[in-house]
């Protein structure tokens, strides 16, 4: 995959953006947010345009970024000073002046290099790689001062949230993912009790967690750290795809993101990748004694506060008692030092 350009502005046309363009195909893909993706050529050269359309996409309405949050970083140059170890495939970018609500990203075509959507483990040697390389990312922004407050907190850990079914349904919208959520949340007080009595709260009111959080180390978070995002270009770096919810947070939360959203196709238990992340971060530097144990049970507990609702829906087997575990035990961290 070529090298980035120069870092250029937010175009203020999609029309600009796809000047040149020639051969469009629609693209089926695996994303539930309802963006439209095309293939596209300019001078010879296979693209993907990615249109974000605040009008038809509900994950860009919950993040609450005029654009989208991907458009924000792109402005503050924040996607090209990531680590060596991310390859991010997006060229140019437009916020359309005359319709708002609509903005497009233009990448290299990377689908070849993409994890495949299917059910199967992914190798052994990807997940390590790709917590190494979450680890890196992490590193590169660590306690950084630049302006990396993009989507905040608040809105990350309420993006799968009653209050985003109700909004939702509130717009007439049918969307899968906002349905399931209304319905899985109400389940998760008789299929866990245990985990309900901790989580269902914050899920309401993520104050005492979002405070919890913020007494550890910061960094920049990709927010949505799945495997449809993720890939492999022939370098061996990470392809990284969809920043959904990106700003200020705790590394460990995109871990936890990645526990849960992919737990059928981990090809470790979950403490070991967990070990694979931590000793990743050691190996750049970032000392995790003081703080570790703390983050790390706050953000298996938000985990859940972004996805009780799924854990829920699947009932009460091996994955959700794994949770449940730790949303009781990290209770005790909520509004402590402990």
């Amino acid at each position: 995959m070529p090298d980035l350009p120069d870092l250029p502005d937010v175009l203020d046309s999609v029309d600009q953006l796809l000047a040149g363009v020639t051969d469009r195909e629609v693209l089926e893909a695996p994303g539930k947010s309802g963006a439209v993706l095309e293939r596209v050529r300019i001078d010879g050269e296979p693209y993907v345009v990615k249109y974000l359309d605040h009008d038809n996409d509900w994950s860009l309405r919950a993040a609450g970024v005029p654009g989208s949050a991907t458009v924000e970083l792109w402005r503050r140059g924040i996607l090209h000073d990531l680590p060596d170890e991310i390859a991010q495939p997006i060229v140019a970018v437009a916020h359309d002046a005359r319709r708002p609500a609509l903005s497009a990203l233009l990448m290299h075509d990377v689908g070849a290099w993409l994890v495949p959507a299917v059910d199967d483990p992914i190798p052994v040697e990807q997940n390590a790689r790709f917590l190494d390389h979450l680890a890196a990312l992490h590193a590169a922004f660590w306690e950084t001062g630049r302006d990396i407050d993009v989507v905040s907190p608040e809105d990350r850990y309420l993006e799968l949230s009653p209050r985003m079914a109700a909004a939702e349904a509130a717009l007439g919208q049918d969307h899968l993912v906002p349905r399931l959520v209304a319905q899985g949340w109400p389940l998760l007080e008789s299929v866990a009790p245990k985990a309900a009595a901790v989580v269902v709260p914050l899920v309401h009111e993520p104050g005492p967690l979002l405070a919890a959080l913020a007494t550890t180390p910061q960094t920049l978070v990709h927010g949505n750290w799945k495997l449809d995002n993720l890939g492999t270009d022939p370098a061996g770096r990470t392809i990284l795809l969809d920043w959904e919810t990106p700003g200020r947070g705790a590394g460990t939360a995109d871990l936890a993101w990645y526990l849960a959203i992919n737990c059928r196709r981990l090809p470790v238990a979950k403490e070991e990748a967990i070990d694979l992340y931590r000793a990743a971060l050691e190996r750049r530097g970032v000392a995790t004694d003081p703080w570790w144990d703390r983050q790390l049970d706050l953000a298996l507990l938000g985990a859940m506060v972004q996805f009780g609702w799924e854990k829920a829906l699947g009932g009460y087997d091996d994955e959700l008692a794994w949770w449940e575990e730790r949303v009781v035990r990290a209770a005790a961290r909520l509004g402590g030092v402990g």
